[in-house]
């Protein structure tokens, strides 16, 4: 609670006295880039804005700007009284990330849990709790399965993290967040958008990309804008990795008040020679053994090979009934397919010994939504209402295999080469393994009840049926309820146009967990869990500086292997915690930015492990960044950023831990023009020191974190 009366204290000092002045002097933008080689430009502007200040540029400039927010309807995100960090197309062309938890490196309350090129590289943990890969993810606000997908992060607009529940928004979800992937749209303007790019990763893989966008016919009516990517070569474990990615986007502007959207997305990868998964659910011994490096080749061998697909298709109709209402009408279609043959080591000892199973498999999943809503702004009496109504139908169906392979192939050595090779076996096919249908019908009101003063209430309504199927196509399990309700309420108080005090209560639903095939009752569908969040925040954004900080408290079911190796869900998980971050512009060219994040989790109520830590949620994580706009050299821009991860528990029996570890990363760009044509050099390093460190991946899983990483990339706008 410190960390938030401080925050509150400093914006209260700094905006009281400035309650009076119009918004506009709290939209003075930052023209100073927070992050290596950021810019300001129209794309960034229109950035949905942050809640929470996690170190990038936009925290200092968007707190003020709508943003639509599912069934929260279009409001700022200053007025919203939620987390969010948002990490936007400069930023990700400046990081250049290979997997999630890169994207997210600078806010202290993600922990990352991936691997790249693998089948864990979007795994993270949200206030130590993992992402739902089932729900948990969006793109351009739409559901899609994530398991094992890695987005095209060059053809992104921007990341966003809704951090905490989310039921009342987009129905069921895992209590950690979700994350958004919005893709590039058509220009506004008739200002085209043409560019290409290279890029270069150690040990030698090349990318290519180009993004393309304009107006055209009369009046500008119709707009696009289509991005391709192709990236081939040879990683940094002596793996391969061949990825080919679409994404178009359309848009009619048909008269002035009815606009029609297609969106569609298509992403074909190939992945070889990756390192298995390392599980410690046999492991006897107190402490893990020494760390290897993440760029190690033993844990690997070319017949372990992870081959994805994914396929999203959206449509949608916008139209603007009166000035003050709007209703919209989405469809969206997508398909995700993944054909893996991956080894699971299950260590021995702390020399570092395994055996080595090896599964091979085929899976898939497939998710169609169509949404309604309507939103607008009512006046009764001295009350002014921001309503929003909708409904919403979802089915998702999931396809496992109905012909696989899971083994033992031999033992090894963490320490040596592994040279058990097992390739997958001919006829590998699948089968609906089950299906989960939601129909929700949702309505929030924000009552403006005084200046100073509002309230926010809404609830969604559900009806759910999950079921899961044998091979023969008989129902194995059968999960069904009407009228489940998942409300949200909270209250704001605004110390200045610029400075919002909150505090929040929100319930969300999630389905039950497919159970991973490691695991004694492998496949089946666990029921689904309910949580609980309650949040006191405070965000402020003035000229130079911004600063937000929350405390929280989330109750979770909680779900975890036994000592029989069975997943089972039992009693709940507690997450009490503070976050808190601040960015600050110094001069003409300094920006500084900090976040920390503390958290005490324990597990209560149930038949184990009661009173211990949550596996997976480390005590304490802090980040900071500096960067620098040389003025010797226009263009150019350095910085740098660091980042302190506390020990994690493994295990739920907590006997186990991941120790600590800090990464820092460095990072540069140069804007020029050369023959009249915007040109754009970019270059960063990341783990500097080349740090060896075991990272928490799942429940009983660690792996080696990723070694020193170079990456190069050149782009030209013409």
């Amino acid at each position: 609670m410190g960390a938030l009366h401080v925050a509150a204290m400093l914006a209260f000092a700094a905006s009281h006295s400035a309650y009076a002045q119009s918004d506009s002097a709290g939209n003075a933008t930052n023209a100073a880039a927070t992050s290596v080689g950021a810019t300001s430009d129209s794309s960034a502007d229109k950035a949905l804005p942050v809640v929470k200040v996690t170190a990038a540029q936009d925290s200092l400039q968007h707190l003020n700007t709508d943003v639509n927010s599912g069934a929260l309807g279009t409001r700022t995100q200053l007025d919203t009284p939620f987390s969010t960090t948002v990490v936007t197309s400069e930023e990700l062309q400046d990081m250049q990330p290979q997997k999630l938890g890169d994207v997210f490196a600078r806010d202290a309350s993600v922990s990352d849990n991936g691997n790249p090129y693998s089948a864990w590289a979007t795994y993270l943990s949200v206030r130590g709790m993992q992402l739902d890969w089932q729900n948990g993810f969006k793109i351009d606000g739409l559901p899609f399965n994530s398991y094992g997908i890695t987005m095209p992060y060059e053809q992104l607009e921007r990341v966003e993290l809704l951090k905490g529940l989310s039921g009342f928004m987009y129905g069921f979800g895992a209590p950690g967040g979700v994350v958004n992937y919005v893709t590039k749209q058509p220009p506004r303007s008739d200002t085209p958008v043409r560019s290409v790019d290279i890029g270069y990763r150690n040990d030698g893989v090349w990318s290519e990309h180009a993004d393309l966008g304009g107006r055209i016919g009369p009046n500008s009516m119709f707009g696009y804008r289509f991005n391709a990517t192709h990236e081939e070569g040879q990683t940094y474990n002596d793996g391969n990795i061949r990825r080919d990615a679409f994404s178009l986007a359309l848009d009619a502007r048909i008269t002035r008040d009815l606009t029609a959207t297609f969106g569609a997305l298509y992403q074909d990868q190939h992945a070889s020679g990756q390192g298995g998964s390392i599980s410690t659910a046999q492991y006897v011994g107190t402490s893990l053994p020494t760390t290897v490096s993440g760029s190690t080749d033993n844990l690997g061998n070319a017949s372990q090979h992870l081959n994805t697909n994914l396929q999203l298709y959206t449509a949608g109709l916008h139209y603007n009934l009166t000035p003050d209402w709007t209703a919209s009408l989405t469809y969206s279609f997508s398909k995700s397919f993944r054909d893996r043959n991956e080894s699971t080591f299950f260590l021995q000892d702390a020399s570092g010994d395994y055996t080595d199973y090896r599964f091979a498999g085929k899976e898939g999943h497939r998710l169609s939504l169509w949404q309604a809503m309507v939103e607008g702004n009512v006046k009764t009496g001295p009350f002014q209402h921001q309503l929003v109504f909708g409904a919403a139908w979802q089915k998702q169906v999931n396809e496992y295999e109905a012909t696989s392979a899971y083994e033992l192939i031999g033992t090894g050595n963490i320490y040596s080469p592994n040279n058990n090779t097992f390739y997958s076996p001919e006829g590998l096919t699948t089968y609906r393994a089950g299906d989960i249908t939601q129909k929700a019908l949702f309505a929030s009101d924000t009552i403006q009840l005084t200046e100073r003063w509002s309230v926010l209430g809404g609830v969604r309504y559900t009806n759910y049926e999950q079921n899961g199927y044998t091979l023969a196509g008989a129902t194995s399990s059968h999960y069904s309820q009407s009228g489940v309700l998942t409300p949200s309420v909270a209250l704001m108080f605004k110390l200045a146009p610029t400075t919002t005090l909150y505090t929040s209560y929100v319930e969300s639903l999630e389905a039950g967990s497919i159970v991973d095939f490691t695991y004694a009752n492998a496949g089946q569908m666990l029921k689904p869990l309910r949580s609980k969040q309650y949040e006191v925040g405070v965000k402020t954004e003035q000229t130079r500086w911004s600063a937000s900080a929350a405390l929280f408290r989330i109750e979770r079911g909680a779900e975890y292997p036994n000592s029989a190796n069975f997943y089972v869900q039992d009693g709940e998980s507690i997450f009490e915690g503070v976050e808190a971050g601040a960015d600050v512009r110094l001069g003409a060219g300094w920006t500084v930015g900090g976040d920390l994040m503390w958290l005490h989790t324990k597990y209560e109520r149930g038949s184990s492990f009661d009173g211990n830590r949550v596996a997976g949620a480390p005590g304490f994580v802090a980040a900071g960044h500096v960067t620098y706009n040389v003025p010797y050299v226009p263009g150019l821009k350095v910085g740098a950023d660091a980042k302190f991860t506390g020990n994690t528990t493994v295990r739920p029996a907590g006997d186990l831990k991941a120790g600590g570890y800090t990464l820092f990363n460095v990072g540069a760009t140069y804007a020029t023009k050369i023959g009249g044509y915007g040109v754009t050099f970019r270059a960063a390093l990341d783990n500097i020191t080349n740090k060896r460190y075991w990272e928490y991946q799942y429940a009983d899983y660690i792996s080696p974190g990723d070694p020193r990483t170079v990456s190069l990339n050149a782009r030209i706008d013409f």
